[in-house]
């Protein structure tokens, strides 16, 4: 079987007819749309180390991507047949990037169910916002201890560019800005092992976001929560960034949480498995 996933195009071997009575197929073609949009953006030189990727790693950050972006949801059904179909890919690299997305905590396989995206379960959030909320408190007073005019400016640029993008309804560049904004706290807090930490969370904190996010009906509000957070590191006020940070990062995992929660019982009462 020839493999022919195209890196930001929708590609299907020679006489295959994609199932198309699925919202599978709807996240995918999106997906590829975007992907050519992201690729119109990017020089040359990039271009060519992605098309130097391996299947397995295209297909797994085609459904990463998905699943972090909440366009793929908790318990929705992940087919294998249909998946290889849909991407015109053969079922063998197709089975190695399922696997990392279930070592990864993304996905799992339920009996008499099938795989399916992983539910998120209020103990998941808790679990997850609490070591959030831990590491971005870190992240914030080392970037007020550095005192860097730059590091404020960098957090100046990508809130604005967040506001620009809400202004005009892009709700997946405000996500994608906002895990910007979150992942340079981060950076800027030049800690290594922090940085190392804050990779094996990430992935999960980005579903969780956008999920979030998407439950947001003025999401102007969601740009402009950020910024007090960047006046109070401006001002080297520690204890009000801490205070912000901790709040911004409490309200967003109490909604989610108690959404899912409640979906996971949903289920339950429906027999299914969980």
């Amino acid at each position: 079987m020839l493999d022919t996933l195209a890196v930001g195009t929708y590609n299907l071997p020679y006489g295959r007819q994609p199932i198309v009575d699925n919202q599978l197929t709807t996240v995918i073609i999106e997906l590829a749309f975007r992907r050519v949009k992201q690729m119109s953006q990017t020089n040359l030189t990039t271009l060519h180390q992605i098309d130097n990727k391996p299947l397995r790693e295209r297909i797994l950050d085609m459904l990463r991507d998905a699943i972090v972006s909440g366009e793929l949801k908790p318990g929705q059904s992940l087919v294998e047949m249909e998946l290889a179909s849909q991407l015109g890919v053969s079922r063998a690299p197709l089975r190695e990037a399922l696997q990392t997305l279930s070592r990864e905590g993304l996905i799992e396989t339920i009996a008499y169910k099938g795989t399916i995206v992983r539910h998120l379960s209020k103990r998941d959030i808790e679990e997850l916002y609490s070591l959030r909320s831990v590491l971005e408190i870190f992240a914030v007073q080392r970037i007020i201890a550095n005192h860097n005019p730059d590091d404020v400016a960098r957090l100046r640029q990508i809130f604005e560019a967040m506001l620009a993008a809400a202004q005009t309804g892009d709700l997946t560049e405000v996500n994608n800005l906002d895990r910007d904004f979150h992942d340079a706290l981060i950076e800027l807090s030049q800690h290594e092992l922090l940085a190392q930490t804050w990779s094996v969370v990430s992935q999960r904190v980005r579903q969780v976001m956008a999920l979030t996010n998407r439950r947001n009906s003025d999401i102007t509000r969601i740009a402009y929560n950020h910024l007090p957070i960047i006046e109070a590191i401006a001002k080297q006020q520690s204890a009000e960034a801490i205070r912000l940070i901790t709040e911004h990062i409490a309200s967003s995992g109490g909604l989610i949480a108690e959404d899912w929660h409640d979906t996971a019982e949903a289920d339950s009462e429906n027999g299914s498995n969980s």
